[in-house]
């Protein structure tokens, strides 16, 4: 077989059989094992990633779930703290009022006290009027008779008639 340009088609056949045989090799050895390796570590990382994702939105839930607990937890204590200042106005008014019914007796009293004080002082001074009238009009009696002597005797000695009394 006169082949030009000296091919060895032979020769071509068992370089591409060995050929095929190291590239099996090497992809059994060295190509499918690093594949699966990797394959193994994307695996890996994206389960991770996925488990941080879901732990993520957990934690957001959380958060959400937190959030609206506090915002209930603060409307209740704004509606508590609003319903304790109505019962210390409540309170408040009702010291205030019984304050007031307690100083409008106070001054009731002392009204009626004052009354009665005035008019035992008007009934005193009444008395004690008509006892010095009285104590006058004794006096004056008596003094009436012994006067108008003691004043003749003083008129009589020299005296002024006014010395006497």
């Amino acid at each position: 077989m006169n082949i030009p340009l000296n091919i060895d088609w032979q020769q071509i056949l068992l370089h591409l059989l060995n050929f095929a045989i190291l590239a099996g090799g090497l992809y059994f050895l060295l190509y499918k094992p690093v594949k699966d390796f990797m394959d193994k570590r994307t695996a890996y990382y994206k389960e991770m990633d996925d488990q941080a994702h879901a732990r993520l939105a957990s934690a957001d839930e959380l958060v959400k779930e937190r959030q609206q607990k506090l915002d209930s937890v603060e409307e209740e204590i704004r509606a508590r703290r609003a319903e304790a200042q109505a019962d210390a106005d409540r309170a408040t008014e009702q010291q205030l009022a019984e304050t007031r019914e307690q100083a409008a007796k106070i001054l009731a009293d002392a009204k009626a006290n004052a009354d009665r004080e005035h008019d035992r002082m008007m009934n005193a001074a009444k008395r004690e009027l008509s006892e010095l009238a009285i104590a006058s009009a004794e006096k004056a009696m008596r003094s009436s008779k012994t006067d108008s002597f003691d004043q003749f005797l003083n008129i009589a000695e020299g005296g002024n008639a006014h010395d006497g009394a």
